[in-house]
């Protein structure tokens, strides 16, 4: 099957770069409503649906492969590569969650294909690390706890959670849009997903980064707390960070002109 079509591949805008906007966990590419029209004027544009979320071919998904994050990098891969060659022009990947590792694996993979990376409330592993001193936010009995929780009643999960991912407390709406966007995710699929994202451990391969980074760190997020992104910077070589007022896990939502003025910077910087 044809890769837009998999993936449900949008473009728009014009420029001599490419930003390719990649959604987190339970989302869609509709998630970047808010930041993504943003940077039109000055940029080429790319939303896609991970398979198995949004609009993308469900029957393309496959437990095998997406049993860990580099299936999901394998298809980054391919998307970039098939929009890349329209232009030529510089790639910029943005994603959300547990997909800045995604693109990270992607960008190791294959650097040649990506400029730089812009990461939005990452997190390189989830689960606490007592030996080390390591602060993921969650114990592994919590993670444990989340996917009974799933397995149980999905659906009464999704509305429990999103509401608590999403944060912002003075937009309600937001908490209910992604409760939604959680409920309409096939239940098989957002319980593999889920075990993949948060049984997942990355910090290994964090050293190994060659493009330069921005990590968009909110300043008040239980999913990626702020050691999360102190340690990111630590360990990510090439990569800067910066720190935006939000309540909740989800800032290209919640706080989307902050995140556009501290990712435009950091574009500028780049000179593509």
């Amino acid at each position: 099957m044809h890769i837009q079509i998999r993936n449900n591949v949008r473009v728009a805008g014009e420029g001599p770069a490419t930003l390719v906007f990649v959604h987190g966990f339970g989302c869609d590419q509709t998630m970047w409503r808010y930041l993504e029209p943003q940077f039109r004027q000055h940029y080429r544009t790319v939303l896609f649906d991970l398979v198995g979320s949004g609009q993308s071919d469900l029957a393309a998904y496959d437990t095998r492969r997406y049993a860990t994050l580099d299936g999901y990098a394998d298809d980054l891969r391919a998307v970039v590569a098939s929009v890349a060659d329209a232009t030529g022009g510089p790639v910029v990947c943005i994603s959300h969650s547990v997909s800045a590792m995604t693109g990270l694996l992607a960008s190791i993979a294959a650097p040649e294909l990506f400029a730089a990376q812009v990461m939005l409330a990452p997190s390189p592993c989830y689960i606490d690390e007592p030996a080390t001193g390591y602060r993921g936010g969650f114990t592994r009995a919590d993670i444990d706890d989340l996917l009974s929780a799933m397995d149980s009643n999905y659906l009464g999960w999704a509305g429990t959670l999103a509401p608590a991912i999403m944060g912002a407390p003075g937009q309600p709406a937001l908490g209910e849009d992604l409760t939604r966007s959680f409920c309409r995710t096939d239940p098989a699929i957002a319980r593999h997903f889920a075990q993949a994202t948060f049984l997942s451990d990355h910090r290994a391969i964090l050293p190994r980064n060659t493009t330069p980074a921005l990590i968009v760190q909110c300043s008040d997020d239980f999913i990626a707390p702020r050691p999360v992104g102190d340690y990111l910077h630590a360990m990510l070589p090439s990569s800067s960070l910066q720190v935006v007022e939000n309540i909740g896990h989800c800032p290209h939502m919640s706080a989307p002109d902050a995140s556009y003025r501290a990712i435009r910077r950091f574009l500028d910087g780049l000179h593509l």
